[in-house]
């Protein structure tokens, strides 16, 4: 009887054992899937943003989205490299602040709404807090929450340093007349 309990003992542990791996690997493969489709959508606001620009032939928005890339790409460069911030995970690269990720998502989401209004900028800014998600949850704990916020907040700034909203058109020009008279209007709006 004692043998049959060992056995019993040894085979539930056995299955348990079992049950941990398989959930285990599925953890691993769900939160691998996580940040590879987080470091992808990194470039999708900023790719949409380019393509939106060539689309409507926005030259002042080419010009005004290079600036802001590049000035988030420096900020965040510097930022890393003067903080020097250690990872969550115990690598010792440092450089977790900000995160690159996230701050490269959020410039190009927050280029959409500043330049061409909220019904650009929800679904961009929707992916870029997916990929600042997945630089929290993904497999290797890149980040921690102060370091995508840091990031959110390094994209958004520089594209508001330099990115203005979309006219397509700059003048308006008004005519009125009465009682003989008449006055002309033209307006210039930056």
């Amino acid at each position: 009887m004692v043998k049959y309990a060992i056995l019993l003992c040894f085979l539930l542990a056995l299955n348990s054992m079992q049950g941990q791996q398989s959930e285990a690997a599925e953890e691993i493969a769900r939160e691998t899937s996580i940040e590879k489709i987080g470091d992808y959508a990194q470039f999708a606001p900023t790719a949409f943003s380019l393509i939106t620009v060539l689309a409507k032939g926005d030259k002042e928005g080419f010009w005004q989205l290079g600036k802001s890339a590049t000035a988030n790409l420096t900020a965040t460069w510097i930022f890393k490299y003067a903080i020097n911030k250690p990872r969550p995970e115990g690598r010792l690269d440092g450089h977790a602040f900000p995160s690159g990720h996230t701050s490269f998502a959020f410039q190009g989401a927050s280029f959409l709404q500043r330049r061409y209004g909220w019904k650009y900028g929800i679904p961009a800014y929707a992916v870029a807090a997916y990929v600042a998600y997945s630089r929290i949850e993904g497999v290797n704990d890149r980040h921690d929450g102060w370091d995508i916020l840091g990031g959110a907040l390094t994209g958004i700034a520089s594209t508001y340093l330099f990115t203005t909203p979309y006219m397509k058109e700059h003048f308006d020009v008004s005519f009125q007349s009465g009682d003989g008279s008449y006055a002309l209007g033209v307006v210039y709006k930056f």
